[in-house]
């Protein structure tokens, strides 16, 4: 099984990350996971998951809500820089930042690492392994486009949270699964989430 890490930040789009979570902790892969301040107050409206207190009052809450087994999701704040995903001597397969605030684009895409997901995305690219990003906004200035071309310039993986209609969604939730199986199709994972085209 493979280790990952998953970064939550403050745009709209937490039960993508809902999801993946799920899917991930489900197939005994181990997740290190990180959540900004706002990325924490959306997830709670957005999915009904409260989290509060401690890093380690966090992860309880997450262990138990996931199913997770012990060691296999650690939580870390954003502001805890000593945490390992914050160094290149620690490898991961990929990470996943879903959903992807404007902020947290542009943070990651000028080497502007202040927070703990913004440090991780930068030793990422630093060490040359697998990131990618499922941004969420809508409209998109130009200032958004040229963050996004220079990330994608540095190999970073863009998965932008434009679900497709072909398969014929009946709820939320088809929506939700059409984009975190092209997730898990680009960090190299199997995955029948979403009914793929012509078959």
């Amino acid at each position: 099984m493979a280790t990952y890490t998953v970064a939550i930040t403050g745009a709209s789009g937490a039960p993508y990350a809902h999801r993946l979570l799920q899917v991930l902790i489900k197939g005994g892969h181990s997740v290190y996971l990180t959540i900004s301040g706002d990325g924490l107050s959306i997830l709670k409206d957005e999915t009904g998951m409260v989290l509060k207190g401690s890093e380690t009052d966090i992860q309880f809450e997450l262990e138990k809500q996931f199913e997770a087994k012990t060691g296999k999701i650690t939580y870390f704040d954003e502001d805890t820089m000593y945490a390992p995903i914050a160094s290149g001597s620690v490898k991961v397969d990929a990470m996943v930042v879903i959903p992807c605030s404007m902020k947290s684009l542009a943070a990651i895409a000028n080497g502007y690492a202040t927070t703990l997901i913004e440090r991780a995305a930068d030793v990422m690219i630093k060490e040359k392994r697998k990131l990618i990003l499922v941004p969420r906004e809508t409209p998109l200035s130009a200032i958004h486009l040229r963050n996004m071309l220079t990330v994608a310039e540095l190999g970073c993986h863009l998965i932008p949270a434009m679900p497709a209609f072909y398969h014929h969604p009946k709820r939320v939730s088809d929506m939700v699964d059409f984009i975190v199986g092209r997730v898990l199709d680009s960090m190299g994972i199997e995955n029948d989430l979403s009914p793929r085209w012509g078959l």
